[in-house]
């Protein structure tokens, strides 16, 4: 059994190993300091500074800050306690177990490093299903695309809907919460098409599905999996390769700042996120149209 740690104790633990512990890894590095993007919020260009030798972080993009304690607290939504417990290497969070309880509130960030994946299948289960109606997407179409997941997490089992990404991570959805495995990664899908066409996650791709089937059929796809990916050496190779670049991300400041950046840099980009001007996404817009 690991000792447990007092407050005094923990604050000398590092910030940065911290944020690796949690999944989140530095954009760029200096001697004195390092850049993150924010582990709490989708963005394209590193605001998040950790101070290595103060062993502080501060968020530029909300104007806040604090020490090791404070950071595990805010990303895992947890008590000072929990995070103690988290700092000692051990991991608190009160999951409930979601195959008989769908309804209990939903915990949303789990770190991807904890999730082990233990089977891949077919997606079945009525529970997935149902969640998947409730979004206005058929099995049909989500089957094309993704995986019924089952992992263990703090020695419990889950299951979910998957996608898997380039490097065989996994995108996680089901009705308690979204998250993925590691490694995260965005996921590119060939067709030896001229066209590719970007959307920003899991749902845009399943939206696009049931509003579209012919179009992605006749498409290459990239599924950012974060708006971070946005401006990946990667991505951003791929982008020039392609003679069209229909962009469908959301209607926030992220997603619209990430279509700016793209429109601007690459003429062959189109935005086409006006064909659902009045919703933030392609899923608000079936959702709206099936009456959800």
């Amino acid at each position: 059994m690991k000792r447990k740690i007092n407050c005094e104790t923990a604050r000398d633990f590092s910030v940065e190993k911290a944020l690796e512990k949690l999944g989140h890894f530095p954009k760029r590095t200096a001697e004195q300091e390092a850049w993150f993007l924010s582990p709490w919020r989708s963005e394209t260009q590193a605001s998040f500074k950790v101070s290595r030798s103060k062993n502080r972080w501060y968020d530029h993009g909300e104007g806040i800050g604090g020490n090791v304690i404070d950071l595990v607290c805010r990303i895992l939504k947890c008590s000072i306690g929990e995070a103690l417990e988290f700092l000692s290497d051990t991991i608190p969070i009160n999951i409930v177990e979601q195959q008989h309880q769908w309804d209990t509130k939903a915990i949303n960030i789990i770190p991807s490093v904890y999730i082990k994946i233990i089977k891949v299948q077919e997606l079945e289960h009525p529970a997935l299903i149902q969640y998947l109606a409730l979004r206005g997407i058929t099995q049909n179409v989500a089957k094309l695309y993704c995986k019924e997941v089952w992992y263990r997490f703090n020695d419990k089992q889950f299951f979910a809907i998957g996608l898997k990404n380039n490097k065989n991570g996994w995108e996680l959805r089901n009705k308690l919460f979204k998250n993925s495995s590691s490694p995260k990664c965005y996921t590119h899908l060939k067709r030896n098409s001229n066209q590719l066409i970007v959307l920003e996650g899991m749902f845009d791709l399943l939206s696009l599905g049931m509003l579209d089937e012919d179009l992605l059929n006749a498409s290459d796809i990239l599924i950012l999996n974060s708006i971070a990916f946005i401006k990946d050496v990667d991505v951003e190779h791929y982008i020039n390769t392609y003679d069209y670049v229909c962009l469908y991300l959301d209607r926030d400041s992220a997603g619209q700042n990430a279509t700016t950046y793209i429109t601007e840099k690459y003429i062959q980009a189109i935005d086409q996120s006006y064909s659902y001007k009045n919703h933030k996404d392609l899923n608000e817009l079936i959702c709206y149209e099936n009456g959800r």
